[in-house]
């Protein structure tokens, strides 16, 4: 044992006997398609009917998701029984577009029929339907529609959300097709429940407790792997509990955004709500927290003209993904456009100009390892964990949380390799456990350097020939080298 640790030591010292000084070396790469977890959304249906147009021009689609087409039942000691065939297959198909997923739950959705054919049936499991202290209530809602309420009174229908959430996190949290979630309360899921619209708010009755949304929101925290996000709306305290709960706003949770860029979005214009809003619930949320949303349907023609280069009611696509850090934004009707902006080519600009975008803007090498200096130049951080690697090989430092404008170093434990003409034929990738094995996350580097012919310096080469000062001698080099612990001249 005594004589294997002195063998080990002596390996070790070798391996760091080889290192030598950091060398910069010439990397060239682009980022020339939207990034993974990024962009503008389609829903489902349009992405594949756009396909052949649109297919790389965006990354991300949205659907909706019924809690009720996946429960079958509750066994007698409270598990919930599953058939996920429903989820599987909305997933796999979003996957052969080579897109990602951007899911909400509900349990109320007026006007809809996805339920059973009927307009607002909820998306309450049929087995809690049939609990007899388990009682829905109805109101045609004015602008919204026919719209049946979930019964907040019955203890399983809380039991069971904190379930499912639970249930649904241990089978997908690390899903690679699954970008994002939304989640809430009241209409849609998205806290769009007023009593100035007839619908008589009834707390645990036909919308859960502050403390209830509390207790659900808590749990999530502790459940839910895959990034977040609530209404902009659950910033009315009268509704919510949010604004005046110091835990809550403590938690990593992030914020979409239903009606972006209607005409009277910012303050200073004649309402300033949403922006009221997202200032409420915490302006530096996105640091943490991802952030999206859907482009407004105030008017029909806001999600065809967003995308104008001159802009929208005073203000770009591009300055208000910029002021809000917006990750994904759903602009299904924009493709439906008649106008110049109306295109596969824009719609990928304003898509690639959401989220992150990397760019390495030093390489070095020792012959030994390889470090790389990495600055965010997006408008948000990537939320899920990446690396840079080389071949199989992880950096340990994750861009994950990178903000905007930051930089940092990232020290990846292998060696680049250089020819004699300075060109890198294992340049580092970000890897990320979190994407499509189609997709990719892409970075920009334009390094040039003068400096060339640095070569690994692995145990592989340890009998041959090196430089006066302990480096792999590149091929062709000229000069005194020394070779199997000789010196000789080479000509």
């Amino acid at each position: 044992m005594k004589k294997l640790s002195i063998l080990l030591a002596c390996a070790i010292c070798a391996v760091k006997s080889l290192a030598g000084d950091w060398n910069s070396v010439a990397l060239k790469r682009s980022v020339t398609g939207v990034q993974p977890m990024t962009g503008l959304v389609l829903w489902t249906d349009n992405a594949k009917n756009r396909f052949t147009a649109y297919g790389e021009s965006h990354a991300l689609e949205y659907s909706y998701v019924a809690p009720c087409k996946v429960v079958t039942g509750c066994a007698d000691d409270g598990t919930v029984q599953y058939d996920w065939s429903y989820l599987e297959n909305l997933l796999n198909d979003i996957k052969s577009r080579n897109h990602q997923a951007v899911l909400r739950f509900f349990y109320v959705y007026p006007g809809e029929k996805m339920v059973d054919d009927n307009k607002g049936t909820t998306a309450v499991p049929a087995y809690i339907k049939a609990l007899p202290d388990y009682h829905e209530t109805y109101k045609n809602v004015k602008g919204d529609g026919e719209t049946w309420y979930a019964d907040w009174s019955n203890s399983e229908l809380k039991r069971f959300t904190k379930q499912f959430y639970t249930d649904f996190a241990a089978r997908y949290g690390s899903d690679p097709r699954i970008a994002f979630i939304e989640v809430g309360f009241g209409h849609w899921a998205e806290y769009h429940i007023y009593d100035s619209n007839g619908t008589d708010i009834q707390f645990g009755k036909n919308f859960p407790t502050k403390e209830y949304q509390k207790e659900f929101f808590m749990h999530l925290k502790e459940v839910m792997p895959i990034p977040w996000a609530i209404s902009i709306d659950a910033a009315s305290d009268e509704y919510t509990p949010f604004t005046n709960d110091s835990e809550l706003q403590a938690l990593q949770f992030g914020l979409f955004d239903d009606s972006f860029m209607h005409q009277n979005h910012e303050i200073g214009s004649k309402d300033g709500y949403n922006e009221e809003c997202w200032n409420a619930m915490g302006k530096d949320r996105w640091q943490t927290g991802v952030c999206g949303g859907e482009i407004s349907y105030y008017k029909s023609s806001d999600q065809k003209n967003f995308t104008n280069p001159a802009g929208m009611y005073g203000h770009t696509w591009e300055e208000m993904a910029r002021k809000y850090h917006i990750s994904f934004m759903i602009a299904n009707d924009n493709p439906g456009g008649k106008n110049s902006w109306n295109n596969p080519t824009r719609f990928k600009e304003c898509s690639m100009a959401a989220g992150y975008h990397f760019v390495v803007t030093d390489c070095e090498t020792d012959g030994v390892q390889t470090r790389l200096t990495v600055k965010n130049t997006g408008v948000a951080p990537l939320y899920r964990d990446a690396f840079f690697a080389i071949g199989s090989v992880r950096s340990e430092t994750s861009m994950k949380g990178l903000l905007p404008g930051e930089s940092i170093d990232v020290v990846i434990p292998s060696s680049l390799h250089v020819d004699k003409n300075g060109t890198v034929d294992n340049a580092p990738e970000i890897v990320c456990d979190f994407i499509l094995d189609t997709q990719r996350i892409e970075y920009e580097c334009d390094i040039t350097t003068e400096i060339g012919g640095v070569v690994d310096n692995s145990c592989n080469n340890i009998r041959g020939k090196f430089s006066l000062d302990g480096k792999v001698a590149a091929p062709g080099i000229h000069g005194i080298i020394v070779s199997k612990g000789k010196k000789v001249a080479t000509k």
